[in-house]
This record gives C-alpha cells, sequence and structure tokens, in this order.
C-alpha cells in the first residue's frame, strides 16, 4: 500500500516563508550568505518561496490522473492564511475557487482532507515575516515544543473547525507543519477527535494515535505541482503504477488494527 500525501495547501509560508542555504566561503571564513535584503528571492539563491497557490485547471488535471491509476491522494491544507498576527483568513474564504474543487474531489472519493495546522507558522509578533539578513524558516513550523500547549490546542480547534464545516467530513488525520510536533500536541488531537498523525518521524502507536511515518507514504507540496507541472505528477503515478493507493488515513486504519 502506498499513500500519496500533498501538503501547504492554503498555507500562507508559501509567501513568507523565504530563505537561502547559499554561502561564499574563502578558506575556512564564510564572507557572504544568500540570506542578505533581496539576495533570497532570486534564483539561484532562494530556496522556498515566493510561490503561488495551486488553480482550478491543475486540480481537475490531478483528478483526471488519479481516476486513470486508479489512485488517491490525501491533501493536507492548512485551515487559514495569515496576513498578520491578527488576521487569519480561513481557506474557503480566501481561496473559495480551490476550496470547492477540494470538496469536488472529496465527494467523488478521490481526495481525503488532512489537517496541516491553521497557520503552519509562528504567528507571535509575526516572527513569521521575512528577515532582512536571515533565514525565516524556523517560524514556518507551527507546532513547536517551545510553543504553549494553550496555543497548540487553540490552533488545532479553530482549524479542524474551518475544515470539518466547510468539507462536511471527519478530518482524522493531523500533517503537522514541518514535521515538528510536542508530546503534548499528540494528547490535544486525540481529544479533538483525531485518530492518525503523518509525517517524516517513526512508525509508531503513541496515547492511542497511530503514527504513520513516511515508509508508505510519499509526501510532496503543491510547489512541485506549481513548479514543475502536473507532468511531474504524472511520473509519480507512472513510476508506482504497481502499487496498491490509498489514504493516509487507510494506512492508518491498518496500524490501529494491527494494534488491538
Amino acid at each position: 500500500m502506498l499513500a500519496l500525501r500533498l501538503d501547504d495547501v492554503g498555507a500562507s509560508t508559501k509567501r513568507y516563508e523565504v530563505y537561502s542555504h547559499h554561502v561564499l566561503r574563502l578558506w575556512k571564513l564564510n564572507l557572504w550568505y544568500g540570506n542578505w535584503l533581496f539576495l533570497k528571492y532570486l534564483p539561484p539563491f532562494k530556496m522556498w518561496g515566493p510561490y503561488r497557490e495551486m488553480k482550478e485547471r491543475e486540480w481537475l488535471c490531478l483528478y483526471e490522473l488519479l481516476e486513470n491509476y486508479q489512485a488517491k491522494l490525501t491533501v493536507a491544507v492548512t485551515a487559514a492564511w495569515v496576513e498578520s498576527e491578527t488576521n487569519l483568513i480561513p481557506f474557503p474564504k480566501k481561496f473559495p475557487s480551490e476550496a470547492a474543487i477540494l470538496k469536488e474531489g472529496v465527494e467523488q472519493g478521490l481526495i481525503e482532507i488532512a489537517n496541516h495546522g491553521l497557520t503552519h507558522c509562528v504567528l507571535k509578533n509575526n516572527l513569521f515575516r521575512p528577515k532582512l539578513f536571515s533565514s525565516n524558516r524556523k517560524y514556518h513550523r507551527e507546532f513547536w515544543d517551545w510553543i504553549s500547549p494553550e496555543i497548540h490546542e487553540k490552533h488545532i480547534s479553530r482549524s479542524k473547525k474551518i475544515l470539518e464545516d466547510f468539507f462536511k467530513v471527519n478530518v482524522i488525520t493531523f500533517v503537522p507543519p514541518g514535521n515538528n510536533f510536542a508530546d503534548f500536541t499528540i494528547e490535544i488531537v486525540k481529544r479533538y477527535g483525531f485518530q492518525y498523525i503523518s509525517c517524516q518521524t517513526p512508525k509508531r502507536m503513541s496515547k492511542g494515535i497511530a503514527i504513520v511515518g513516511d515508509e508508505q507514504v510519499l509526501p510532496f507540496h503543491d510547489r512541485e505541482i506549481v513548479l514543475y507541472g502536473v507532468q511531474w505528477f504524472r511520473e509519480i503515478l507512472e513510476k508506482n503504477a504497481n502499487s496498491e493507493f490509498c489514504f493516509v488515513r487507510d494506512l492508518g486504519q491498518k496500524m490501529l488494527e494491527t494494534f488491538k
């Protein structure tokens, strides 16, 4: 079984996470960094953003490919777009056309909606915004252990409500942004009805939650579709055409059954 998982839909991280790993070294000295000022926005220095949200036509092409290859796709949606620390726009309001086409995919049985956090980033003091001379990548991980359990719970509760109210399904798979979560995050997601956590972490059971890991999950981002086109996804499906495609929740259910 193989689950395909597409992350970062609706995440303002695609606008604000701007950084570079580029460095010029002279002997043992680091003389210059790509994170300086505007350079991190330009190739070959930039590593992640900015890039745009996926378009309706791209989703329709993905659906056609999923049907042709008898495949399924878990889509991890960030429930609110961040404009500022105090201004969050729910995904269905910020991207109504994209939300509607995703809802069609759910109704057709092609898509599982997973929760990818409320903000994908650290809101306090607008820490998520780009820096003049450094990377801001650290602040595009929402569920750090140094962020209070109260904030974790607030974000998990609000994001679940936004997604479930719109998609009219129980969202039971949690995909922590940047693969970061704390032990107390597990307790919180369980309390709010999640059954599975999916990210790059060892596969295991914890506190009654199936932590799926990536052993049978092929994770990628909407960024790949935006930058490389739908053909990139076609090639992924072709390479794995002999697999039994499933949702992440199906892998998690297998784990729960085994545990019982």
